[in-house]
């Protein structure tokens, strides 16, 4: 297998393995247990909590355990709304965000009176930060926006964002971090909430991370006990959670050399892809290097998908979370063209991968494009 599909998930670290499986059997008791063995599970908890907090600079008291990046967000926007609607009812994304945000926001306008407005993206993927001051109201709750957007790479200017943002003080922000996290540096500073998934940084699947600072209030999302300050109930996965701290901490070691590793396989793809008739880059040039969004004008995603599949390559059209739509949401917002959107395709690049890897990959697209395009 030829796997090109690292934004989607990535493989288990086998130090992350190694340690699960000990966990896994050894301390199976409910961390809630007042015995022990449950005390000791719990403090084996709490220990990978400090490591993932003092990993992100942040307080231990502010890193809530979730079951995915899913539920996070999940819990940072609606938990947002119920807990401050009486302060205002207006949230404010964008059309690129991820299905579980964009569908978060959905939910709460067909159930709710909440008001939400989605900021549109140029051709480089990435917001206007004129067109959010334009949306800033005194009843503005909830500011979400991604980092790093998972098909096309592309940086948003949070930074900007941040000092925006901090002029409302009914204001919360949000940041979906889950393509960042691991690839380059984040400064929490004046993020109020973020969300972070363990199976795109090399970890297990089913396990996630909401950071709340202290100040930001939320009501639970999932009625049950009081696990996790109250916010999501139900018996904790504490062994996937013991293992967050070891997953966070091999994740970041040498960020740097990876980054330039992968940078340097992104940027020779791309100019591999510069050089094919009816090949189009999708992804912006200064976006994140672990994403390449890519369309051939004359060959559809779905024949390009089957004849790399042939050739043993997994690659994806668009967010596997919505892989069965016709066409990707997020490229359809940067470009308004019928072929373009037909043909695109995402690969996405890891410092496992080797140039063996990178160059086979050209030179079967190339012979794919010659025979079907």
């Amino acid at each position: 297998m030829k796997y090109f599909d690292y934004a989607s998930t990535t493989p288990l670290n086998p130090e992350v393995l190694k340690t699960y499986e000990e966990v896994l059997a050894r301390y199976y008791v409910n961390s809630e247990s007042i015995y022990p063995a449950g005390l000791e599970v719990n403090r084996l908890m709490n220990k990978s909590r400090q490591q993932v907090a003092a990993l992100l600079h942040v307080d231990e008291k502010e890193i809530i355990f979730t079951s995915g990046a899913s539920e996070a967000s999940n819990l940072a926007i609606k938990g947002t709304y119920f807990k401050r609607r009486e302060k205002g009812k207006r949230i404010i994304t964008t059309c690129v965000e991820h299905s579980s945000v964009l569908n978060s926001c959905k939910w709460l306008e067909e159930y709710t009176d909440c008001e939400v407005v989605y900021l549109p993206v140029n051709e480089q993927g990435v917001i206007s930060v004129d067109d959010l001051k334009k949306a800033m109201t005194d009843d503005t709750i909830l500011v979400t926006i991604m980092y790093v957007n998972n098909e096309s790479g592309a940086i948003m200017p949070i930074d900007e964002v941040k000092k925006i943002v901090r002029k409302y003080p009914n204001c919360y922000l949000h940041v979906d971090c889950v393509q960042a996290l691991g690839k380059i540096n984040i400064d929490f500073t004046d993020i109020d909430m973020a969300s972070f998934s363990a199976h795109k940084i090399y970890g297990l699947k089913g396990s996630g991370i909401l950071l709340k600072k202290q100040h930001v209030q939320l009501a639970p999302v999932i009625s049950g006990g009081q696990q996790e300050l109250r916010l999501r109930g139900g018996t904790t996965n504490s062994p996937a959670n013991m293992v967050w701290g070891k997953t966070l901490r091999l994740a970041l070691t040498d960020i740097e050399k990876k980054y330039e590793t992968v940078r340097q396989y992104n940027e020779y793809v791309r100019s591999e892809l510069e050089k094919m008739d009816n090949v189009v880059i999708n992804s912006p040039a200064n976006g994140l290097p672990y994403v390449l969004n890519f369309s051939c004008l004359t060959i559809t995603s779905e024949v390009m998908m089957n004849a790399l599949a042939l050739r043993d390559y997994c690659v994806s059209a668009q967010s596997t979370c919505e892989s069965e739509q016709a066409s990707s949401h997020v490229i359809s917002q940067m470009f308004n063209e019928p072929d373009r959107l037909k043909g695109t395709i995402r690969i996405s690049f890891s410092a496992l991968q080797s140039w063996q890897d990178i160059k086979g990959f050209v030179k079967d697209l190339k012979e794919i494009i010659v025979k079907y395009g």
